[in-house]
């Protein structure tokens, strides 16, 4: 078996609401790191594939929409069964989504879809429930690293569910579609701010945050694939740290992500 088919697979979405800009500075922080020089990323490419489509409804986005596509669906409702016809986009993604799964060359280990929130506070993720308690807990492994990495990133507001109304999305859709090694995750973020450890007041975030959310996404699949052994010392070339600027402008800001419920918006912004 070579090299190229022991690699593991990593697909990644973004700005399936038009209106959540910010999911588009994470995925742009996703991407600038992985095709950057740092060593982390160098030993990403070797190990990992990443399949990327930034923007999953163009349509929307250039019309200035704030959760719909041009025909008026929302697309993060019909993973299920989309038509070529009205939800093109959708549609030829799960078809690319299902033959890389029936690859025989590679794993389809991650799928994320990246969205902002109107109503919470920093980075958080959405995940599913299983009846397999052992594949709930592995569930947990990724955004618990990435808590590690990100100063901005909540593990206390992530949560695991399989609300009826949430079926259509692409991580529940997927998460029954895939094998019992496969992880799908919505990932949030905050509109506004993130609340450091440690720290009594919110940082407003800016483009340069969003991004850096991105590149630490990134990073953490290092350390969830134990690649750290080959950094040099075993220790890799530091990752820029938080800078804490003024809030730029983002366009639209009140989104509220996959969908966020009363419950919700009544949690306690911590972190």
């Amino acid at each position: 078996m070579n090299q190229e088919s022991e690699k593991k697979l990593v697909f990644l979405t973004s700005r399936v609401h038009p209106g959540e800009s910010p999911a588009s500075f994470v995925c742009q922080g996703v991407i600038d790191f992985l095709v950057s020089q740092h060593p982390v990323a160098q030993i990403l490419r070797d190990h990992v594939i990443f399949k990327i489509v930034p923007m999953l409804n163009p349509d929307g986005v250039y019309l200035g929409n704030y959760r719909c596509s041009l025909m008026g669906f929302d697309l993060n409702r019909h993973w299920q069964d989309p038509s070529p016809w009205a939800h093109p986009t959708l549609h030829a993604v799960k078809q690319l989504i299902v033959q890389m799964n029936q690859d025989p060359r590679v794993t389809l280990e991650f799928y994320i879809d990246v969205h902002a929130h109107s109503t919470m506070l920093n980075g958080f993720m959405y995940g599913n429930v299983f009846e397999d308690e052992e594949r709930v807990q592995r569930q947990a492994v990724f955004p618990r690293l990435l808590c590690q990495n990100a100063p901005d990133f909540s593990f206390s507001n992530t949560s695991f569910n399989r609300d009826v109304v949430k079926a259509g999305t692409g991580r529940r859709f997927l998460g029954g579609l895939l094998d019992d090694t496969s992880y799908c995750y919505t990932l949030e973020v905050s509109f506004y701010s993130y609340m450091p450890s440690g720290s009594s007041a919110p940082v407003p975030y800016t483009e340069d945050t969003y991004m850096r959310l991105g590149t630490n996404v990134a990073r953490t699949f290092l350390d969830y694939y134990k690649l750290n052994n080959l950094t040099k010392d075993n220790i890799p070339t530091p990752i820029q740290k938080y800078s804490s600027e003024p809030m730029s402008p983002m366009g639209n800001t009140n989104g509220k992500g996959e969908g966020s419920t009363d419950r919700e918006r009544e949690k306690t912004f911590k972190h």
